[in-house]
């Protein structure tokens, strides 16, 4: 298997001696209010951070293109993907994070695994084929934020249902040899700081996950 840095090492080789081609290496973020940053200025979401790190590694990418709505669930993703007509496209890093919301909505888990798959076999397809070159991120636990505290929300039914969500979505991942990042765990042990929401994490956070993205890519 072709690791995505050695990919992304050939495509810098190919720009380094065919300048005049000016072809970025691309980066497609697909999600909801985690992916766009809901709260955050643009330069601090985690795939533009993700983008940053990456060029300062000396990798030409362009800015990150986002396909992401604060509130959406799987299906609505679906739907957004289709609306930003990239059918047949291709890109050099793929991302997806999505679930959170069809929890918060109560929506049927097994729905969830069916429209998750759906989506993961989406991005494999933006990816052109290469896994190694998609990454799942699992999804925060909101439970543990102030916006929970104030609606009295039953904090560990929350968390066993997020823990479910995530099960579902790694399992899936790993059936599909695609690379599953473990966000949640550091989200609920580091001292949270959120927006003015209460809800959603601050650029600190999705520094950590840009850097996630960026570590799995060096192994």
């Amino acid at each position: 298997m072709i690791h995505l840095f050695t990919f992304l090492a050939l495509s810098l080789a190919v720009l380094t001696t065919q300048p005049k081609m000016e072809q970025k290496l691309t980066y497609l973020a697909l999600g909801d209010s985690y992916t766009i940053g809901e709260g955050v200025e643009e330069h601090e979401r985690f795939p533009n951070q993700a983008v940053a790190m990456l060029r300062e590694k000396g990798y030409d990418f362009e800015d990150p293109k986002i396909i992401a709505t604060t509130g959406w669930t799987t299906d609505e993703l679906q739907k957004g993907i289709s609306e930003a007509n990239i059918e047949g496209q291709t890109f050099d890093l793929v991302t997806l994070l999505i679930g959170v919301n069809n929890q918060y909505r109560g929506m049927d888990l097994d729905n969830y695994r069916e429209e998750f798959t759906q989506l993961l076999e989406q991005a494999i397809g933006f990816a052109g084929g290469k896994k190694e070159n998609v990454l799942v991120l699992s999804i925060p636990d909101w439970g543990i934020t102030p916006f929970a505290t104030e609606k009295e929300t039953d904090k560990a039914k929350v968390a066993q249902e997020i823990d479910r969500f995530n099960r579902a979505a790694q399992t899936i991942a790993e059936r599909h040899g695609i690379t599953f990042l473990d966000i949640t765990t550091h989200y609920r042990d580091y001292p949270l700081a959120v927006v003015s929401d209460k809800l959603h994490p601050d650029a600190e956070i999705y520094k950590y996950w840009a850097e996630r993205v960026v570590e799995e890519l060096e192994d």
